[in-house]
């Protein structure tokens, strides 16, 4: 059996695929990561074969994008840099296999991989990294600039998603999804974020029930496994020197990242170092870009280009970063106290999760200021409730065995070849 793992994204999409096809790997299995070439060297690294899907400038001008990550904006970048350029490619490349000996484990964005399934008769197991990709009339995922929606009635519910597909989502994915399917004989889709991004076969949520109940309205043939989590710590065997030199220094720090995407971090960095100095605590700033930091930071502050999660986070006070599900599954698993800064896409969701869970808080980019992150960090950290909670959530946390229970969902469908 060959298993394609298709995806595209920032770090926090890759990542988990790369953790997948190290623990498929490791039970036998022929695995190929398809994704942007930005990551070719990591995965291969990670010992996965590899077939790029764009390149690495493509990427980086998106991230560059600062529309990217603004709440209604998004959506519509990621649909034209990301979503519609690899329909065509991707079923291209899908089509050169067989699917009596290939099972794809796709993104849900990745439309390609759902039309192969349809025309090609290719098995497949959509994967849904944050619970925000379920729709839910009953417990309804916070979306971005539509934070009141959870309080609404059913009917008006129903009546917001139709909506939604008829004049935001539909208008932009449709007409080149559909023509598309047309050149194959397919019949046109609509509602395409409805039924049809989830594939019949299974549907994959990479987090625990206890972060997103599953609703009576989610796909029936959906699974949750947990989180999976994949770093460069577990291809290297050391923390970087000046990094455990400032653990060992002090008292544990804050963390502050934006996010490994994020191209536009000043003023987030400069409220880190007002809310360091307010709380009088240590800080790391973590970011791959030094144009985004004060010219000048109090020695108590410190800047780290790459910090390995899986081996710092427990040494560390807090996380304050901007929500993705990636990292929030890092802050969980090291039992530390988030408060995230929401901007688009699935972080607003996860915010509003992790406080209802009382590991975390967040603050809107409006409110994101040294004071009131002071003020919220100064009660998540001297809250003895928020301490018993991220204790509980990390010891249910278990990156390793949710990757097997992965892994197993794959081997259940992979596909048999006739005799």
């Amino acid at each position: 059996m060959r298993v394609l793992l298709i995806t595209f994204g920032s770090a926090g999409d890759v990542h988990p695929m790369i953790a997948l096809g190290r623990a498929l790997q490791d039970r036998g299995v022929r695995v190929t990561l398809v994704t942007n070439g930005y990551f070719q060297r990591i995965a291969q690294d990670a010992g996965l074969g590899f077939t790029a899907l764009g390149k690495a400038d493509e990427y980086l001008n998106t991230i560059q994008n600062p529309a990217l990550w603004h709440h209604r904006k998004g959506f519509e970048v990621v649909a034209r840099a990301g979503i519609l350029p690899a329909i065509r490619p991707v079923y291209d490349l899908i089509a050169q296999y067989d699917p009596q000996e290939t099972i794809l484990v796709a993104s849900s964005l990745i439309f390609g991989a759902r039309i192969a399934q349809e025309k090609l008769g290719f098995r497949l197991i959509s994967v849904h990294l944050q619970p925000s990709m379920f729709r839910s009339v009953y417990e309804t995922p916070v979306m971005p600039g539509m934070i009141g929606v959870s309080k609404m009635p059913v009917f008006a519910k129903r009546w917001m998603y139709r909506a939604v597909d008829a004049f935001a989502l539909d208008p932009v994915l449709g007409p080149e999804t559909n023509a598309f399917r047309r050149e194959l004989g397919l019949s046109p889709v609509k509602s395409l974020f409805g039924a049809w991004i989830h594939s019949p076969d299974r549907v994959v949520g990479l987090f625990p029930d206890w972060f997103a109940p599953p609703q009576s309205d989610w796909p029936a043939q959906t699974v949750l496994p947990g989180f999976v989590r994949f770093d460069r710590a577990e291809l290297e065997n050391e923390i970087p020197a000046t990094v455990e030199a400032f653990l060992e220094s002090g008292d544990p720090p804050v963390v502050f990242t934006p996010g490994t995407a994020m191209q536009h971090g000043s003023a987030f960095f400069a409220v880190a170092v007002d809310a360091c100095k307010l709380l009088g605590r240590r800080g790391l700033l973590l970011t791959q870009h030094n144009e985004h930091l004060p010219t000048a930071l109090p020695d108590s502050v410190r800047h780290v280009s790459y910090l390995p999660f899986s081996r710092t986070l427990q040494r560390v006070a807090a996380l304050v970063h901007h929500g993705g599900i990636g990292t929030c599954a890092q802050g969980l698993a090291a039992g530390i106290p988030q408060l995230v800064m929401p901007m688009a896409h699935d972080q607003p969701d996860n915010a509003h999760r992790l406080k209802r869970l009382g590991v975390g808080d967040f603050l809107l980019p409006g409110a994101f200021r040294g004071k009131a992150v002071a003020a919220r960090l100064d009660r998540l950290l001297g809250t003895l409730e928020v301490t018993q909670a991220c204790r509980a959530f990390a010891a249910k946390t278990d990156f390793a065995e949710a990757a097997q229970r992965v892994c197993k969902v794959v081997e259940e469908h992979a596909p048999v070849k006739p005799v």
